[in-house]
């Protein structure tokens, strides 16, 4: 017999952890947001019935994905869509090795920070974000999403509809880039760049760069932006743990990255916690929020 589980709040790590030993089940849908809770708190034993991970929402970060195959032995999984696209655009699933006659054919289904291929009947390709011009393998831009699986629309709000189609596609506000192979890499969410002196600056590269630097598994920091009157934008790192971040900048700017995408030292600030919604994403526009009150002295 083959059934489901489900726990009203995917915070509680400690109940999870108790239904999947009581339950035994084997596949796990989750969000990259909630896999730190249970990297900490969930037993090894307690997920050793799980064969399968998938997660969605937001964007997999490879030190959260390392740190769950670590503990759990799971690699996770990363499946791509939209409440707009019904909501599947494309999973990750393990590579699949079959016998033709004498001979074992391995079949690559799994790249490491992908999204997997689309899913049949649905078209995905990449575009400038400004002009619409199709853009070669591997070049990232704006993703755009065609097929039977694309809303009718939003109801009753037609121009709001016609602000996110682009003819038969939807504008997914999602930037990335799709390789040789068909597969999907996910960069970040299109809000989720900081145009300043005219070069776009991601905000998720500089949270992982921020990351790295600290060696932290857990989510400690998030980057988001204010307006400057210099550079149109400056970047703004809110840290829910004391960083030092004069050490961090000196580290940032021995490393290779765009030195557009250092904050400054004064742009780092301490607060309670990072806002989420209810889905494990971040609640951007709380987030943001935040960044303005500080800086108009609000905060």
């Amino acid at each position: 017999m083959q059934g489901v589980v489900y726990h009203y709040n995917p915070l509680e790590a400690e109940v999870i952890g108790k239904l999947a030993d009581r339950y035994k089940p084997t596949l796990l849908l989750s969000t990259p947001t909630f896999l730190l809770s249970y990297i900490r708190k969930i037993k090894r034993e307690q997920f050793k019935s799980l064969k399968y991970l998938v997660v969605g929402a937001e964007k997999l970060k490879a030190k959260i994905a390392q740190s769950f195959y670590e503990k759990f032995n799971i690699v996770p999984m990363e499946g791509y869509g939209a409440t707009e696209l019904s909501p599947i655009v494309s999973v990750s699933v393990p590579d699949y090795l079959f016998k033709n006659e004498d001979k074992i054919i391995h079949q690559v289904c799994y790249k490491p920070s992908k999204v997997g291929h689309p899913l049949p009947g649905e078209v995905v390709k990449v575009v400038n974000p400004r002009t619409f011009a199709d853009l070669e393998p591997g070049r990232a831009g704006l993703l755009l999403v065609k097929g039977g699986n694309v809303m009718a629309g939003y109801l009753h709000q037609p121009e709001l509809t016609k602000s996110v189609m682009y003819g038969d596609w939807y504008i997914t506000g999602d930037i990335g880039n799709i390789d040789e192979d068909g597969f999907i890499q996910l960069i970040a969410r299109q809000s989720r760049f900081s145009k300043i002196g005219g070069e776009m600056v991601p905000h998720i590269g500089v949270e992982e760069m921020i990351h790295n630097v600290l060696n932290a598994g857990d989510q400690v920091c998030v980057v988001t932006s204010v307006f400057d009157e210099k550079k149109g934008e400056k970047l703004v790192v809110l840290c829910v743990v004391d960083l030092d971040s004069q050490d961090i900048c000196k580290k940032m700017n021995e490393s290779n990255i765009p030195k557009l995408w250092i904050p400054r030292n004064s742009d780092f600030h301490r607060i309670e916690n990072i806002p989420l919604l209810g889905s494990g994403k971040f609640d951007l526009s709380a987030i943001r929020k935040i960044a303005e009150e500080i800086y108009s002295g609000k905060g």
